[in-house]
């Protein structure tokens, strides 16, 4: 009985490590093929006249089923934190486009960053005439030119 129990700590021991090799390398799918196809080399190699403890056969099953659970729970959670991405970065283009929106009819004050002279930028000051969004980043229009509302250091009513 000690050396089947020897063989078996043995097999966990080299199922530990290439999971843990396959982990880095082929993901959760490939481990649980393994996990099933050296349990059943466990099963042909085992002594059939002292056969396997059933509470062993029963713990590794649910070890296999604990794996088969947490790959499918990881792939849900994944699409839910794609899904939940994709919300955030709709939301703040929604903020971004209603931030421009509320400046038109305005007085804003701008602050231009100077690459002459990075410590003196220049600022302008007017009303915010009209809002376009170019490239994914909203501009508003002051004095006749386009501007970033990264820009904006500060926004007045008339």
């Amino acid at each position: 009985m000690s050396s089947i129990t020897s063989q078996i700590t043995a097999m966990k021991n080299d199922t530990a490590l290439v999971q843990n090799q396959n982990a880095r390398t082929t993901g959760l799918q490939n481990n649980s093929n393994m996990f099933l196809t050296l349990m059943l080399k466990q099963l042909e190699s085992q002594d059939p006249t002292e056969p396997m403890d059933n509470t062993q056969w029963l713990s590794q099953l649910a070890q296999y089923s604990s794996l088969e659970q947490m790959t499918q729970m990881n792939s849900g959670l994944e699409n839910c934190a794609k899904y939940i991405n994709a919300m955030y970065d709709d939301m703040m283009l929604n903020s971004e486009i209603n931030q421009t929106l509320a400046m038109i009819g305005k007085d804003v004050t701008l602050q231009i960053p100077n690459e002459a002279d990075p410590k003196n930028p220049t600022k302008i000051t007017g009303k915010v005439t009209e809002a376009s969004f170019e490239d994914g980043s909203g501009k508003i229009k002051v004095n006749g030119e386009y501007y970033s509302i990264e820009n904006v250091i500060s926004i007045r009513e008339n």
